[in-house]
């Protein structure tokens, strides 16, 4: 009788289905049982206050698309596939005001109701069923890392594309004619944003072939000593690109900033209030100003 069972050992070894056949199985069953799987995954979302931002179209939407791509990778083990489709939805959803902990909680909770459902088809026999969960819960984790890493990123992205409009907003170039800009600062003018001021500056000067350049600084409150600072390189970088500047609007405030920590004011040419900055920028540029209302035989 041992000796049956000793031979019978082998046959049950070479029959049982080996790693690489696991995945294909469970990707067939989980793609047989996809509209129950789908639908109590999506009621956990409910339950767990998820996705509200979604209306109920698009859930169904996102859901059944986040469903198969799941599955797929689950098939394929590709990671590049993966970041590819991780990258699109999180640029679909970022836009409706879903957060990151939405995300990583929804993709849990799908590797979650995935993990029952193998659970629940493989439990009459455990050594089969632990084979199964060992071949299925580092791909789900595989994908839960990724998908979270790479909504992560894009968030990030689009809130450097929001700061780097809103400073585009705050810092305006504006080419007031051929040749002449100018550029009006309001608001706190601290180191990182004096930094990208002069290189807006910069590119407006090549960008219009500038030769003057008129700041109005009327609507900035103060500047510290290392912003002070990088007004004079502004002015210096300006002129290494061909273009003469004029600061308008120091306040007394500025002004004794600017005298208090040693700035070479020779190399600033400073103008009262911006109306008289653009008349000085037009006779530089060889224009004839005339106040309105006075002529040439008054």
């Amino acid at each position: 009788m041992d000796a049956h069972n000793n031979e019978d050992a082998p046959q049950q070894e070479q029959t049982a289905p080996s790693g690489d056949m696991l995945l294909p199985q469970l990707v067939a069953h989980l793609r047989e049982h996809r509209a129950t799987l789908r639908d109590d995954w999506v009621k956990r979302i409910h339950d767990s206050h998820l996705l509200e931002a979604m209306t109920p179209q698009e859930m169904v939407a996102e859901t059944t698309s986040v469903y198969d791509n799941y599955v797929e990778v689950l098939e394929t083990g590709s990671v590049e596939a993966l970041q590819h489709y991780a990258r699109d939805l999180s640029e679909r959803i970022i836009p409706r005001g879903v957060e990151t902990h939405e995300v990583v909680g929804i993709v849990l909770l799908l590797r979650d109701v995935l993990a029952r459902s193998l659970f629940e088809k493989y439990q009459g026999d455990v050594r089969l069923l632990n084979r199964v969960l060992d071949a299925y819960e580092p791909a789900a984790n595989r994908i839960a890392n990724t998908v979270a890493v790479s909504f992560v990123d894009e968030r990030e992205r689009v809130i450097r594309q929001q700061q780097d409009a809103i400073r585009e907003l705050s810092t305006p170039v504006l080419p007031v004619r051929e040749r002449l800009l100018i550029l009006p600062i309001i608001g706190v003018l601290d180191s990182e944003r004096a930094k990208q001021l002069t290189e807006q500056l910069l590119r407006g000067i090549r960008t219009h072939r500038a030769k003057v350049v008129v700041i109005d600084i009327t609507g900035a409150p103060d500047v510290d000593e290392t912003v002070a600072n990088h007004l004079v390189q502004t002015v210096d970088a300006s002129r290494l690109m061909g273009a003469s500047v004029i600061i308008t609007g120091l306040s007394p405030t500025i002004a004794q900033t600017l005298v208090t920590i040693g700035v070479d004011l020779s190399k600033m040419n400073t103008i009262g209030d911006l109306q008289g900055g653009l008349e000085e920028a037009e006779r530089l540029l060889g224009y004839k100003v005339t106040r309105k209302g006075v002529t040439d035989g008054s």
